[in-house]
C-alpha cells in the first residue's frame, strides 16, 4: 500500500538510479546530467525531501585543507573552486530568481597544538603548503599575538589556514546541485528504497515503499549514514554507521574582537563565530552508533564537556547561554573515517558513495565528480580517488589520514 507523503516514479527502468538525494546524491546527479544530458534516464530517491534529518542540513558546514594526505587537501581545493564559483555555474538554472550564494566566511581554521604534536603539525604545514594551501604555523608567541583571547600556555603553537578555509551554506549548496541537475533531467522523487534485486552479479531492480519495482542499470549508493542499510540489501557489508554529534549555538557575555577563526581545541572541541553568536561541538564523550531515528539531545554535552573545553581555551567565555542546539548524524566509517568510492567488484554496478565522517558536505563537489566520471568513462578523469576505493574494506587496510576529528 502507497505511503501517502511517497511519490512513484514516472518510468519503470532507469539507466542510473541514486540513493540518497542530499549533498553527496544531489552532486552525483549533478555532474552526470552534466555529461550525459538527456543521453540517459537518472532517478534519485530521497526519503525525506525536507531534508529535517540531513547530514547535510544538520552539519556545521565548514570546507578545510588542514589534512594530511594529499587527495583530501585536493578534494578540498577542488571544494573551494566550486563555492567561490556556484552561483555563477548555478545562474543558468535560475532564470526566475538570484542562484544562490553560498555566503563563505574565510575565516579559517586554527588547530592548536601540544608541545608534543609540534613536529607533526608542522610536516602537514609544509606538506599542505607544497599543494597550494595558505597553512601557517605559528609558534605561542605569535599565536597569541595574532588571537590575544586565546590561552597558548599549554600549546605548543598551532596551525592556522589563513585563506581558502572556512564555512559556508550548506543548504545552498544542495539546493543548487539539485535544482540543476532537475533542470538537466534528473527525476527526484519522495521514496524509501526497501530492497534491491541482485541477478547475476548486477543489481537488476530496485523496490520502492509505493510497492514499485523499478529496473536499474546502476546503483548509487549515497544514502549517508543509511549506507550499510543499503549496501545490505545487495548482501554487501561497509563499517559505515550512523554517530551522533551534538551541535550548540551559544551567546557570549563577553565579545571576542577581531576575525575569528574556527578554533579546533585539543580536547576536540571546535568553536567560531556565527554573527554576534557563537557555534561549538565536539566529539561525544562515550557514544557508539545511534540507531538510524535518533536524534535525542544530550544537553549535558555542553556543561560537562564543551564549556569547560572552551573556557580553558578562551578565558573570555566565563559567561555563556545556549540559544539553541541540535543533534545530527556523522556517516562514520569506522575503519579509517575516510570515504568509500568506487564500484563492488562482485556486484559489478553497484556504486559506493559512503563513509565520509564528518567530510561529506565539503567532499561533496569532488566525490559527486570522481562517481560521475567513474559511471561515464570507466575511469577517474580529473582527481584520482582510487585509494578510496571500496576493496581497502575487505583488505582492512585503512586510507592513512592523521588529521580527522
Amino acid at each position: 500500500m502507497a505511503i501517502p507523503p511517497y511519490k512513484a516514479p514516472s518510468r519503470s527502468a532507469y539507466d542510473i538510479i541514486i540513493v540518497g538525494g542530499a549533498v553527496v546524491g544531489s552532486s552525483t546527479a549533478y555532474w552526470l546530467s552534466q555529461a550525459l544530458g538527456n543521453r540517459v534516464s537518472i532517478l534519485v530517491v530521497e526519503r525525506d525531501s525536507s531534508y529535517e534529518f540531513s547530514s547535510t542540513a544538520l552539519s556545521t558546514s565548514a570546507i578545510r585543507q588542514q589534512y594530511s594526505n594529499p587527495i583530501n587537501v585536493k578534494i578540498s581545493q577542488f571544494g573551494i573552486e566550486i563555492i567561490r564559483g556556484f552561483q555563477e555555474r548555478m545562474a543558468p538554472f535560475y532564470t526566475d530568481e538570484p542562484a544562490p550564494d553560498l555566503g563563505f566566511k574565510e575565516h579559517g581554521y586554527l588547530y592548536c597544538c601540544s608541545p608534543e604534536g609540534v613536529e607533526a603539525a608542522r610536516e602537514r604545514v609544509e606538506l599542505q603548503r607544497s599543494l597550494g594551501a595558505h597553512t601557517v604555523f605559528l609558534e605561542p608567541g605569535a599565536l597569541k599575538e595574532r588571537f590575544p583571547w586565546l590561552n597558548v600556555d599549554d600549546l605548543g603553537g598551532g596551525s592556522w589556514g589563513s585563506r581558502e578555509e572556512g564555512w559556508f551554506d550548506s543548504m545552498g549548496l544542495l539546493n543548487g546541485f539539485r535544482r540543476a541537475a532537475r533542470g538537466s533531467g534528473v527525476e527526484y522523487i519522495d521514496n524509501a528504497v526497501t530492497a534491491l534485486d541482485v541477478v547475476d552479479g548486477r543489481v537488476a531492480s530496485v523496490r520502492l515503499a509505493t510497492g514499485e519495482t523499478v529496473a536499474c542499470g546502476t546503483l548509487v549508493n549515497a544514502a549517508g549514514p543509511r549506507a550499510q542499510q543499503v549496501a545490505a540489501m545487495a548482501g554487501l557489508s561497509i563499517p559505515v554507521a550512523p554517530y551522533k554529534r551534538y551541535s550548540f549555538v551559544f551567546a557570549s557575555a563577553n565579545p571576542i574582537p577581531g576575525r575569528m577563526p574556527n578554533v579546533i581545541d585539543l580536547s576536540g572541541t571546535f568553536v567560531r563565530p556565527e554573527g554576534e553568536l557563537f557555534l561549538t561541538g565536539n566529539t561525544p564523550q562515550g557514544d557508539g552508533p545511534a540507531d538510524y531515528d535518533d536524534f535525542e539531545m544530550h544537553f549535558e554535552e555542553f556543561d560537562d564537556y564543551i564549556w569547560p573545553a572552551l573556557w580553558h581555551r578562551i578565558p573570555a567565555f566565563d559567561a555563556l547561554k545556549v540559544q539553541t542546539s541540535w543533534t545530527g548524524h556523522y556517516e562514520y566509517n569506522m575503519l579509517d573515517h575516510n570515504g568509500i568510492v568506487g564500484f563492488h567488484p562482485e556486484v559489478r554496478n553497484f556504486m559506493f558513495a559512503n563513509g565520509f565522517s564528518g567530510h561529506g558536505l565539503q567532499q561533496s563537489p569532488a566525490v559527486g565528480r570522481a562517481v560521475s566520471e567513474l559511471i561515464v568513462h570507466g575511469a577517474f578523469q580529473t582527481l584520482d580517488l582510487s585509494p578510496f576505493c571500496y576493496e581497502r574494506i575487505p583488505r582492512n587496510e585503512p586510507f592513512l589520514e592523521e588529521a580527522v576529528i
